[in-house]
C-alpha cells in the first residue's frame, strides 16, 4: 500500500508538515502501545495478528467437496462486509450474495433468484444470536426444506465457541469455523470470517494473507516509515482541524464495495466521545459528475481519500470523426480514469480542500490483503491518538438491545425510549 499526504498539507484547514514532524512522536508511543497489545493478543490488537494467526487450512477443509453455483453468506455488518469486498473486488464465476439486511422483499427476490439445490450458505454470528441474521438463515432454511434441499448438506456455520449456531452445528454435524477471539466483527476480514467466501470464490488465501503480513511489517514508530500510520496520523489531525468527514474515493468498479467496509471499520471503531469522522462513498469517475461539487466548493470540513490501483487491464478506446472528440481515439479507458483521477485530485488540492492518495499495485489478493491491513492498521493508530476505546460499540449495542425487547427477546430497557419518541407529523 502506498500512501501520499502531500496534498493534505497547507490546505483550507491549515495542516502543516511542522505539525505532522510535533505529531509523530505520539505516534511512536502509539505504536508501542499497539505493538504490546499484538503480544499479549489483547481483544482487538489480536486482529493486527490476524495474518500470522489465521489458518487457512482450516478453511480449505470447510470449502472441500463444495462446487456450488451460489453462495449466500448470512451475516450483518463485519459478518458480511469483509466477505464482499473480497469476492466483489476478486470477481470469480460463483454467485456470490450477501444477506445483510431484513427487508422481506429483498431477501424474498434474491431466494427466487438462485438455484437452491446449488447454493453454500453461510451463515455468520460469532454470538449466534444476532435477530438478522438467525431470522434470515431460518427464512434461507425454511426455503430450501420447500425446495426439497437438505440445508444440513449445504450450511457452513461460522461462530464462537458456544451459542446457538455452535450448538445447531453440533446437532447436525455441519462444517463449522470458528471467529477468531479478541477480534471484533469489523476486523474480522482476514480470518475464517472473511475468507470462507473467498476460498469457495477461488481466491488464493495464502497471496491475502502475505499481503496483509507485508503491511503488517511496515508498521514502525514514525508515521514517515509506515504508510498505515501515515493515513492514520494525518486523518486523526485533520479531524481535529474540522475535517468532520472522509470521503472515500476508489477509482475502480471492483473496490466499491472496500469503501463500505470502510465505512463501517471508521465509523464504528471511532466515532466515540464526540471524536471520528464521518465516512462518506463516493466512486470516481462516476461522482466527479455529483459529489465532487461539494468536496471542491462546499464548506471546508471534509477529507477526500482517493483509492486506485496502480496497474490494471485495459481497454482501447476506438478512432473516430465525431467532431470534438477525435482526441479520445487511440486512447485507452484507463487512460481516461487516469487522468480523471489526477485531474480531480488536482482540483480539490488547488481549491484548498484536502485529499489524500492511497494506492496498491493492483486489485488482487496481495494488494487487497495490504489495503484491508494498512486500513484496520490506520483505523488502530487513529483510536490511540484519539484516546478512544477502538473496539467497542456502545451505541450499537444499545440499538440491538432495543430491538430485541420490543421484539420480546428479553427485559432491555433500551426498548422503553422507543415509546417516548416524539412526534410532530405531518401529513
Amino acid at each position: 500500500m502506498y500512501v501520499d499526504i502531500g496534498n493534505a498539507l497547507d490546505g483550507d484547514l491549515g495542516l502543516a508538515r511542522e505539525d505532522l514532524d510535533a505529531l509523530d512522536g505520539r505516534v511512536a508511543d502509539a505504536h508501542e502501545r499497539i505493538a504490546r497489545g499484538r503480544a499479549d493478543s489483547e481483544h482487538g490488537y489480536a486482529a493486527l495478528n490476524l495474518p500470522e494467526t489465521c489458518d487457512p487450512d482450516a478453511i480449505r477443509t470447510a470449502a472441500a467437496g463444495f462446487d456450488p453455483d451460489h453462495l449466500l453468506t448470512v451475516g450483518i455488518g463485519g459478518s458480511a462486509l469483509g466477505a464482499a469486498t473480497l469476492t466483489d473486488a476478486l470477481g470469480g464465476d460463483l454467485d456470490c450474495r450477501y444477506l445483510d439486511n431484513v427487508d422481506p422483499v429483498w431477501v424474498a427476490s434474491i431466494l427466487a433468484d438462485v438455484d437452491l439445490s446449488s447454493t453454500v450458505v453461510n451463515v455468520v454470528s460469532r454470538s449466534g444470536t444476532t435477530a438478522e441474521t438467525l431470522s434470515n438463515f431460518l427464512v434461507v432454511r425454511e426455503a430450501m426444506e420447500a425446495a426439497g434441499v437438505d440445508w444440513t448438506e449445504r450450511t457452513v456455520v461460522t461462530t464462537g465457541a458456544s451459542g446457538n449456531l455452535r450448538a445447531m452445528a453440533d446437532q447436525h454435524d455441519l462444517p463449522a469455523l470458528d471467529v477468531p477471539d479478541g477480534v471484533p466483527g469489523r476486523f474480522s476480514a482476514l480470518s475464517t470470517v472473511g475468507l470462507f467466501a473467498a476460498e469457495l470464490a477461488g481466491a488464493d488465501l495464502d497471496a491475502l494473507l502475505a499481503g496483509a503480513a507485508a503491511e503488517a511489517d511496515r508498521l514502525a514508530g514514525s508515521l514517515y516509515e509506515s504508510p498505515a500510520y501515515a493515513y492514520g496520523a494525518t486523518t486523526y489531525a485533520l479531524a481535529e482541524r474540522g475535517a468532520v468527514t472522509n470521503a472515500v474515493m476508489p477509482y475502480a468498479e471492483s473496490l466499491e464495495r472496500f469503501a463500505e467496509w470502510f465505512a463501517q471499520l471508521w465509523a464504528e471503531s471511532l466515532g466515540k466521545d464526540e471524536h471520528g469522522q464521518t465516512p462518506a462513498r463516493a466512486l470516481g469517475a462516476t461522482d466527479q459528475h455529483s459529489q465532487l461539487q461539494l468536496y471542491r466548493a462546499g464548506p471546508a470540513d471534509k477529507l477526500v481519500t482517493l483509492v486506485r490501483p496502480r496497474e490494471a487491464d485495459d481497454v482501447a478506446i476506438p478512432e473516430t470523426d465525431l467532431e470534438g472528440l477525435s482526441y479520445l481515439g487511440g486512447s485507452s479507458l484507463g487512460e481516461l480514469l487516469d487522468a480523471e483521477f489526477r485531474a480531480t485530485e488536482a482540483s480539490l488540492a488547488a481549491a484548498g480542500r484536502e485529499n489524500v492518495r492511497v494506492e496498491l499495485d493492483r486489485v488482487d489478493e496481495h494488494g487487497l490483503g495490504e489495503l484491508l491491513y494498512g486500513m484496520e492498521a490506520a483505523t488502530v493508530l487513529y483510536g490511540e491518538l484519539a484516546g478512544v476505546s477502538t473496539f467497542t460499540q456502545p451505541a450499537v449495542e444499545w440499538g440491538k438491545n432495543a430491538a430485541r425487547g420490543l421484539l420480546g427477546g428479553g427485559d432491555f430497557p433500551e426498548a422503553d425510549a422507543v415509546s417516548e419518541k416524539r412526534r410532530l407529523e405531518v401529513e
